[in-house]
């Protein structure tokens, strides 16, 4: 989107009605601060994978850790092999000042990938704290 919200907003209007279309336009709201069509099309959104992880992205930007933290927490135990989702979840504990899990979480994930800059920058966050 690139801060050309309006212009995303246009884009997606003209594609087919979808759950991407949705998503879409879900954030290109909330970067508007247009809560009226937010909250609408937080209605659209359905029991799936892909509409949960933007939910629960929506809940991140706008503070809501813990209701994000559900959300990944409910799907990380469902799909252990989506590791990125144990960055989500460290980041979360680590918004919620819980650095000790956070870096236990985020352990998991720099087994596997330890030259993530995203995992390290986190790391370290934690060991500051």
């Amino acid at each position: 989107m690139l801060g050309k919200y309006d212009d995303a907003e246009q884009t997606a209007a003209k594609g087919p009605k979808s759950a991407l279309q949705t998503r879409v336009l879900f954030h290109v709201a909330h970067k508007q601060n247009n809560e009226e069509k937010l909250m609408g099309l937080h209605r659209q959104l359905q029991d799936v994978i892909e509409d949960q992880m933007c939910l629960a992205s929506m809940h991140y930007m706008r503070s809501h850790f813990q209701e994000a933290l559900d959300i990944y927490k409910r799907y990380l135990v469902e799909n252990r092999d989506y590791l990125a989702l144990n960055v989500y979840v460290a980041l979360c504990y680590y918004k919620l000042d819980y650095y000790d899990i956070s870096q236990e979480v985020l352990d998991v994930y720099l087994k596997k990938n330890p030259e993530s800059a995203t995992a390290t920058n986190l790391q370290a966050c934690n060991q500051y704290r």
